[in-house]
């Protein structure tokens, strides 16, 4: 009989200078989170730096030691024994790229794999430029601690890619993310995107009764072509219950292991008194599919 807690450690970081020292530091976070925590969510692109600042094609060398850094982390997960959910730069093939997230299970093995499916194009964001949008849908990755919808940052603000992976019967929502603001915006702007970043998330639990988790880095990254003035991650990793509950807020500004117990069992007491997925009135949706009712 599955165990109704399950104990999960989330690592918000900051860029260390290089791919070697970050990941340095990584691997030593996780080793004290594994004292806790079963299951350990990293950030996205959380080898090295977010790349995704400028467009330059020297930077899809980046994704040319994908295997090698699946072997690695996979040894990660065995050594700490622990479930580990990583964020790599996939080469699948020259020209074609992928954001890609890697869950390997305790023993080391990889359990399974998401694309990123939704591609950002923004100043500072240039996403697009590197990756192919995902093939793989919207399954959720069964693991010895349970059924993960494991998705990837630009994702958060779609409702239809939580609500999939629900219907699929993940048990937990997990989003690794890589967002920040421009120091040059107001406050107030800053406060805005900020609330619509964590707002958007708290609804994707309520409207599914699952957990939700975003894992963010922290720190200011910059443009080396020097067209920006970089980003400045903001942080506020999170946990919401399935009724949209804070169970854990971060700092935006400090590297941290956060620690959280989910009380697996409260998921389905929370969908039985709030039965939404019962009353879904699904022979009306046919218009979903659109790009837009005219």
């Amino acid at each position: 009989m599955k165990k109704s807690q399950l104990k999960i450690a989330l690592i918000q970081q900051a860029f260390h200078n290089s791919k070697k020292e970050t990941i340095k530091k990584t691997v030593s976070m996780i080793e004290e989170a594994s004292k806790k925590a079963k299951l350990v969510l990293l950030q996205e692109l959380h080898q090295d730096r977010y790349f995704c600042i400028n467009e330059d094609t020297a930077n899809f060398d980046l994704a040319s030691s994908f295997e090698e850094d699946v072997a690695f982390w996979s040894k990660v997960a065995k050594k700490n024994d622990i479930v580990l959910v990583t964020s790599l730069f996939e080469k699948r093939t020259a020209g074609l790229y992928h954001n890609t997230a890697v869950v390997f299970e305790k023993d080391g093995s990889i359990a399974g794999k998401y694309r990123k499916m939704h591609i950002p194009d923004d100043p500072g964001f240039y996403e697009k430029f590197y990756f192919t949008p995902g093939d793989l849908g919207y399954e959720p990755i069964q693991t010895s601690v349970g059924k993960l919808g494991v998705l990837i940052c630009w994702d958060q603000w779609y409702p239809e890619a939580a609500r999939l992976m629900a219907l699929k019967g993940a048990e937990i929502l997990i989003y690794p993310t890589a967002i920040g603001w421009f120091d040059e915006d107001s406050e107030e702007e800053k406060q805005r995107q900020l609330n619509a970043w964590i707002g958007v998330q708290r609804g994707h639990a309520i409207a599914n009764g699952l957990p939700t988790i975003a894992i963010n880095r922290v720190g200011k990254e910059f443009d080396d072509h020097k067209v920006l003035d970089g980003i400045r991650f903001w942080g506020n990793s999170f946990v919401f219950g399935p009724q949209g509950e804070t169970l854990l807020h971060a700092s935006s500004d400090k590297e941290e292991i956060l620690y959280v117990s989910l009380d697996m069992k409260r998921c389905e007491d929370v969908r039985r008194i709030w039965p939404f997925l019962r009353d879904r009135r699904i022979e009306t949706y046919e218009n979903i599919i659109k790009r837009f009712i005219d």
